[in-house]
Formats: structure tokens, C-alpha cells, sequence
């Protein structure tokens, strides 16, 4: 079943966060996500594909309440753990079917779920299903035009990460695509895993300065009509 390729993964998608590295992406991205998505206080938030929860903790320090959704209950349990006390709600449930009514959220996120969907169009166009009328929408995935999908591609290939098997990576235009309205997309990561991480930090800002489109971390913002 789907839901198991992604079940013993807290762990270790946990640890890699904690890595040098892996604080500086954490940082990068989340950055990224919350100024496209700009969450406000007292909004109702849909995070598809939340995982951990390594990003929903971005959506409710901003004052909103979040339900979080993923097909795997350990990513679940280590979210609503994360969590704590704070207004936050685990939904088990698959990206392709939300079990929400058309029009329930304020802003709508997902980071890094889309890449398992083959046809993009029809996981962005359930996205914007549940999103109100003027509500933002943002998808996040790995940027095809990135070092980093290349090196995804030969992990798979060589059955090191069987989980990105058959995964599509799209570039900046080729996540656009999946809406039915025009949007905007801005990338991050624009340093190797294996950078130093303070020349890593240089090297992004030099990205961002230059809106590069090559940023492993591609990051898709549309408004409903």
C-alpha cells in the first residue's frame, strides 16, 4: 500500500533536519513557504502531505489553526506529537480524494507530496476544490532542474531510495502547469547536500539575489478565483 513506503520515515526524515545541512535547507524552505503562503492569525490552514510536521509548526507559530493531512499514520502520530497543545488536527487521508468540503480553508499548502502524483493537474485542482474563493494556494516539490532531482533519480535507479522510484519532478513551469489559473514560482536551495554550510549560505543568497530557477526547492503560489 501507498501509506507504507512512507511509514518508517519519521525517523530518519527527522534526523536529516537536524544535520548541519539539513538545518540550513530547513531553514531555506520554510522561509520560502511562508512568504508565499503568508499565513495570518486566526485562519484555518490545510497542510496535504504534512508529514512530521516539520512545517505545520511554521503555520500555527504564525497564529493559525491547521488540520494536517497525510496518508501515513507514524508521520501522524510524530505531527500531533510535535504539535503539542497547540490547534492542530491529524486527518489520515490521501491526497488524490481530501475528505473536505469545497470551499473550507483560507490558504492551502503542500510541500513536497506532489511528486508522487502523476497527474499534478488533478492533486492541484483537489487542492483548489477545498480552498475558498480568494484563498492562496501553494504547492512545494523538488525542481527537475535541480542537481538534487538528478541525484533523487540515481538513488532510485540504483535502489538506495526506492521511494523516489516513481516520482515526477517538475521544473518551475512544469509546476505551474497543474493550475488552471496563472501563478508565480520562486525556488531555494541553490547549494549541494554536500556544500559546506557556511559557504552553502552564501551561495543562496547569490540564488535568491539572482531568482535562479534551479534551486532544488521549487515553491508554486496561486490565488482562487
Amino acid at each position: 500500500m501507498a501509506e507504507q513506503i512512507f511509514d518508517d520515515w519519521p525517523d530518519r526524515y527527522d534526523r536529516w533536519f537536524e544535520t548541519p545541512i539539513g538545518k540550513l535547507v530547513r531553514a531555506c524552505e520554510g522561509e520560502l513557504i511562508l512568504e508565499m503562503l503568508a499565513p495570518r492569525r486566526g485562519e484555518r490552514i490545510l497542510d496535504v502531505g504534512c508529514g512530521t510536521g516539520i512545517f505545520t509548526m511554521e503555520f500555527l507559530a504564525e497564529g493559525a489553526s491547521v488540520v494536517g493531512l497525510d496518508i501515513s499514520l507514524p508521520m501522524l502520530q510524530r505531527a500531533r506529537g510535535r504539535a503539542g497543545a497547540l490547534p492542530f488536527l491529524a486527518v489520515a487521508g490521501d491526497m488524490a480524494r481530501l475528505p473536505f468540503a469545497g470551499d473550507s480553508f483560507d490558504r492551502v499548502a503542500s510541500i513536497t507530496a506532489i511528486e508522487f502524483f502523476r497527474d499534478g493537474a488533478a492533486a492541484v485542482a483537489e487542492l483548489f476544490r477545498v480552498a475558498r474563493p480568494g484563498a492562496v494556494v501553494v504547492v512545494a516539490s523538488l525542481n527537475r532542474l535541480s542537481p538534487w532531482a538528478v541525484r533523487r533519480r540515481a538513488q532510485a535507479e540504483s535502489g538506495e531510495k526506492p521511494i523516489f522510484r516513481d516520482a515526477v519532478f517538475r521544473s518551475p513551469a512544469e509546476l505551474l502547469a497543474c493550475a488552471p489559473v496563472a501563478g508565480e514560482a520562486r525556488t531555494a536551495i541553490h547549494f549541494l547536500k554536500d556544500e559546506d554550510p557556511e559557504r552553502a549560505a552564501a551561495v543562496e543568497a547569490e540564488g535568491r539575489a539572482d531568482r535562479s530557477e534551479t534551486g532544488a526547492f521549487v515553491v508554486a503560489r496561486w490565488v482562487k478565483p
